[in-house]
């Protein structure tokens, strides 16, 4: 049985990630609090632990809002992400085994099958199962726990750009890219396929800031 604080938190925590609490909405914790259905001391706690994840922001009796980046902020967390998966990446062509490109291989169909059905919430799904099976072949973990907090952060920017006209049948493009790379074992061609991924993420977003927020 989940303990309160863990309700709270994840209630809060996935408005933010959807967009329902959008960035600078002021958190009320009685009325989260009779949402939930938990106290106001169990809504404090869960949102000091949000806002160690950089996803609230506390201000001494002013109570919470939801953090909000700006787009300089935003690109220079995708830049840092940009490296870290670099080195995640390489780490990675080297010890992939065959089943786990296999199993690359038959996301890919089920990522182009979801994109052409306009299935957008479950291309998502299997694009961020795409990502980890590659973080969990490096034994970069430092770096993988890294890119792990970014994308807690910027997720309700990411998950959008789907949206965005080209966008979602580049993505897979930039997938397949990465996966012939990795099935190739050559490091060379799998770090310049997945900075070219995160790098267009990146342009995207910048593009399309005012939408995405």
């Amino acid at each position: 049985m989940k303990r309160p604080m863990d309700i709270a938190y994840e209630y809060i925590k996935e408005r933010i990630m959807n967009g329902a609490f959008l960035p600078s909405q002021k958190l009320n914790e009685s009325e989260l609090s009779n949402q939930i259905g938990v106290s106001r001391n169990t809504v404090k706690k869960a949102l000091f632990k949000l806002e160690q994840e950089c996803l609230v922001d506390m201000e001494e009796n002013k109570g919470a809002t939801v953090k909000s980046f700006t787009v300089k902020e935003v690109v220079n967390y995708f830049e840092i992400r940009e490296l870290l998966e670099s080195l995640i990446i390489r780490s990675a062509v080297k010890q992939i085994t065959d089943d786990r490109l296999n199993e690359l291989e038959d996301i890919l169909n089920k990522m182009e099958s979801y994109l052409n059905s306009g299935n957008f919430e479950d291309y998502s799904k299997m694009n961020k199962r795409f990502h980890e099976i590659i973080y969990e072949a490096s034994d970069n973990q430092q770096a993988v726990d890294m890119v792990n907090m970014i994308k807690v952060q910027l997720l309700r920017y990411h998950l959008r750009t789907i949206l965005i006209p080209g966008r979602k049948e580049n993505s897979l493009k930039e997938h397949k890219s990465i996966y012939l790379a990795l099935k190739n074992r050559n490091a060379d061609e799998a770090e310049k396929a997945i900075r070219t991924h995160i790098s267009n993420i990146r342009k995207t977003i910048e593009e399309n800031f005012s939408f995405l927020i």
